[in-house]
């Protein structure tokens, strides 16, 4: 029987601060409606800012793999010497892959990157002054300076390209946008759960009597906290749900308009699925963790009695 009574009890006590919580939404009105709105735009500049930095990361990434390394051939290289070569660039455990490319095949490249301009070096084809070439990736996208260093040192080789200057720039560039975008997030956050919490504070300013009173009659701290717990999490909570839509019915466009007016290989964003979920449900944790905390930290000084 007790136990049946405890579990009722139980019960009974989170319906209460279930039903308190709610309350306490409502009842505050225009205050409970700002710390929602001051959620909302939050959120949706921290959403904006992990849409941008994570899809930096990607592409990225695509650059990353995509960065391969040209070792040209000495123009003195008899058959003989450019296989052995190639089977010293295959010995090296840094390397995913060796391609060879004559100067026939790498002049034919040539003219079809640049398109009509290109047709002009079609005269070289007689008297070709390009180099044979192997087209080395990495296994590891870090190793390539490492790699190519390496691969500078075999003997036959003349030259080793891998556009390193270029690389080194988006990859900084990438670095810089991710850690001023990583402060801003930290900093919206932050502003939102201060903002909360001040309003969450106002509102128990007009009860502390009643927490006091409470107190003297034994009730426990966590008695006291959890309607505040709630209100706090179902602030952030409503205040998540406009950012959700907005954010995953932007990205969904910006993925369709992309893939169909992209002309670059190695600019492809993530997927709509899963990511927009994923990032929904990052969305709704943080404004549900920006309310539950803003509510601890207003609520704290006024159950020291």
């Amino acid at each position: 029987m007790k136990i049946k009574e405890n579990m009722a009890m139980r019960v009974r006590t989170v319906i209460r601060h279930l039903r308190e919580g709610i309350k306490n939404v409502f009842r505050n009105g225009w205050m409970s409606i700002a710390s929602i709105g001051a959620v909302t735009v939050t959120l949706i500049l921290v959403g904006a800012f992990l849409v941008l930095l994570l899809n930096l990361n990607q592409i990225a990434k695509n650059i990353e793999d995509d960065v391969e390394i040209k070792v040209l051939i000495d123009r003195t290289a008899d058959e003989e010497d450019i296989r052995v070569l190639g089977e010293e660039i295959e010995k090296n455990p840094l390397v995913e892959r060796a391609q060879f490319a004559s100067k026939d095949d790498e002049l034919h490249s040539l003219v079809e990157s640049m398109g009509e301009e290109g047709q002009s070096w079609l005269l070289f084809e007689q008297d070709n002054p390009l180099h044979h070439a192997y087209i080395v990736k990495s296994k590891n996208p870090e190793d390539t300076r490492q790699l190519a260093s390496e691969l500078e040192g075999l003997p036959s080789v003349e030259e080793v390209n891998f556009g390193e200057e270029v690389v080194q720039r988006l990859f900084q560039f990438n670095n810089y946008a991710r850690n001023i975008g990583l402060v801003l997030i930290i900093g919206l956050v932050l502003t939102a759960m201060f903002l909360i919490s001040n309003t969450i504070k106002l509102t128990i300013m007009s009860r502390s009597t009643e927490i006091g009173i409470m107190k003297l009659v034994g009730a426990t701290d966590w008695f006291i906290r959890w309607p505040f717990f709630i209100e706090g999490m179902l602030l952030g909570f409503l205040g998540a749900i406009i950012p959700i839509i907005s954010l995953m019915t932007g990205y969904y466009y910006l993925e369709v308009n992309i893939n169909q007016q992209n002309t670059f290989s190695f600019i492809d964003i993530l997927p709509f699925h899963p990511f927009a979920w994923e990032l929904a449900l990052i969305i709704l944790a943080i404004g549900t963790l920006i309310g539950i905390w803003g509510s601890v930290m207003s609520i704290r000084k006024f159950l020291k009695v």
